[in-house]
């Protein structure tokens, strides 16, 4: 049976890979929030092989909470306690051969096999935390601590605003979510990008109040203290291929 993220694929900006996929899972109840910031204060933390892309003259950091649905191999059933969690990503955006992407700067998770297997597999820098999702009639309240760094953490309340929509193509929004791979980088320096395929994100507008976020901690980015662009979203259906190895240029 075709997964339901194939029903449609017209709108990716490159063909679907030519290989099998192997991973399924759900994005739910998500929130993305935007803020501007030059890409010379990013650099430091992309490879240089990869581009850090830019929308009218800014590069952009996204911070992105969320909860994971039906997390398992092809063909293989759902099973408690590993295939649904709360998740947490900090992500830049790039590009290699014409292909965008994102970049993660972290993810955080509850599930100790999921952060061991991303980390294998698919060379992800992802972490454990002690997170708690709670929806409280339309709005949610997202908690979320570093188990290895206490001092790492968010906390806030979001909620959507507005019906559901699709982006147009030439906007902001379709720029920051329509995104169909993304790149990472083992212990010996070697690039790798995973290709993924949805339908077209049903984004909504949405509201945010932020208790506290630590999430940039790690890293000298600072953030502006401008309000963040913000959208939502109740669920999109992923398919994922394996990680495919670059072929780069040394440096």
């Amino acid at each position: 049976m075709k997964h339901i993220a194939l029903k449609k694929t017209d709108h990716r900006p490159w063909k679907l890979p030519s290989g099998p996929w192997k991973w399924r899972q759900s994005w739910c109840d998500l929130l993305f929030a935007h803020w501007p910031i030059p890409s010379a204060e990013l650099r430091p933390y992309v490879p240089e092989a990869l581009s850090i892309q830019e929308f009218d003259g800014t590069s952009w950091v996204g911070i992105v909470p969320f909860r994971m649905e039906g997390v398992m191999r092809r063909s293989f059933p759902d099973l408690p306690w590993i295939s649904a969690f709360p998740e947490l990503n900090v992500r830049l955006y790039v590009e290699y051969e014409e292909k965008p992407g994102v970049w993660f700067l972290s993810l955080d998770a509850t599930n100790p096999l999921a952060v061991w297997a991303a980390r294998r597999f698919f060379y992800l820098p992802y972490y454990r935390a002690q997170m708690n999702l709670e929806k409280q009639e339309n709005s949610y309240k997202y908690h979320s601590t570093r188990k290895e760094a206490t001092d790492v953490n968010f906390k806030a309340v979001y909620e959507p605003t507005s019906k559901p929509y699709q982006a147009d193509k030439n906007s902001l929004e379709h720029w920051l979510t329509e995104r169909y791979c993304l790149y990472a980088q083992n212990s010996e320096g070697d690039l790798y990008r995973t290709e993924v395929h949805h339908l077209p994100w049903p984004l909504q507008k949405a509201e945010l109040e932020i208790m506290t976020n630590n999430m940039l901690s790690p890293f000298a980015i600072h953030l502006p203290d401008t309000s963040p662009l913000l959208h939502f979203s109740s669920r999109v259906d992923v398919v994922i291929w394996p990680p495919e190895k670059l072929e780069t240029s040394p440096n």
